[in-house]
């Protein structure tokens, strides 16, 4: 694994690239992440996020250029790619029908915790999250809020070096984001690596660095405070209209 800035780099991408048939999803991406950083890939319906973010999760095979996520190799490491890593989509990546406390023990299973450690976790995680009365209640009857904050927990019960979210807060009322964004804080602090795309823009200012992509290409990289420097920004949604006001995808 290279440093960047003397910090593991634990995600690192070369000219990625996904074509389906004629259409390049995304073109040619570089760029690298480092251990603990929290990571904004920002971009407008269809400009590539979610392609690119199957790509480093293992789950879509590049059609060319080169990727390493957590010292592995996106091509032929994948198994590896995902044991050290968690994912959180939009939809929900828990069971409606199952119980708060059966969904833990069971994505931590998935994850190869032992039974010691599943139960430590598990007790860990409902306390933490003030859900110790809770327990036996089915998923699908908590609030969007509280779902969206269980399974982002789940999806970090095994102390993975990454973890992957994908508009993770769509749907929840802004001081039920904020709350997210919280648990986002105490992840990178414990040294977990997040890579977030959303669409909120007031969420990029929460972000260390942000990505932008237009049309399957990144177009800018850098931290909030340069960016709206350098396009004399009052807010991220301003630098946002600049780099993709001239977009021609669209889902």
């Amino acid at each position: 694994m290279s440093i960047l800035n003397n910090k593991e780099v634990v995600i690192k991408t070369e000219k990625l690239t996904k074509r389906f048939g004629d259409f390049v999803a995304t073109n040619e991406i570089t760029f690298e992440v480092q251990a603990g950083e929290i990571f904004g890939f920002l971009g407008a319906n269809g400009a590539g996020k979610t392609t690119a973010m199957r790509m480093l999760c293992g789950l879509s095979k590049p059609s060319s250029g080169k990727a390493t996520i957590a010292g592995f190799d996106i091509y032929k490491q994948t198994e590896s790619i995902k044991k050290n890593i968690g994912y959180m989509s939009q939809k929900f990546s828990l069971y409606e029908d199952l119980n708060i406390l059966e969904n833990i023990r069971f994505f931590g299973g998935i994850y190869g915790l032992s039974n010691q450690q599943l139960k430590q976790k598990s007790d860990t995680l409902i306390e933490e999250l003030g859900l110790q009365h809770e327990t036996k209640k089915l998923v699908g009857s908590l609030p969007l809020g509280w779902k969206q904050k269980l399974a982002f927990s789940v999806a970090i019960i095994h102390d993975p070096k990454i973890v992957f979210l994908d508009e993770p807060t769509g749907g929840v009322d802004p001081i039920t984001r904020r709350q997210f964004w919280d648990l986002i804080y105490e992840a990178a602090d414990s040294g977990i690596t997040v890579f977030v795309t959303t669409h909120y823009m007031d969420e990029a200012e929460y972000c260390n660095r942000i990505s932008m992509m237009v049309d399957g290409v990144i177009k800018a990289l850098d931290t909030p405070t340069n960016f709206k420097q350098q396009y004399s920004a009052k807010s991220m949604d301003e630098v946002f209209f600049e780099l993709a006001r001239g977009a021609q995808r669209n889902e």
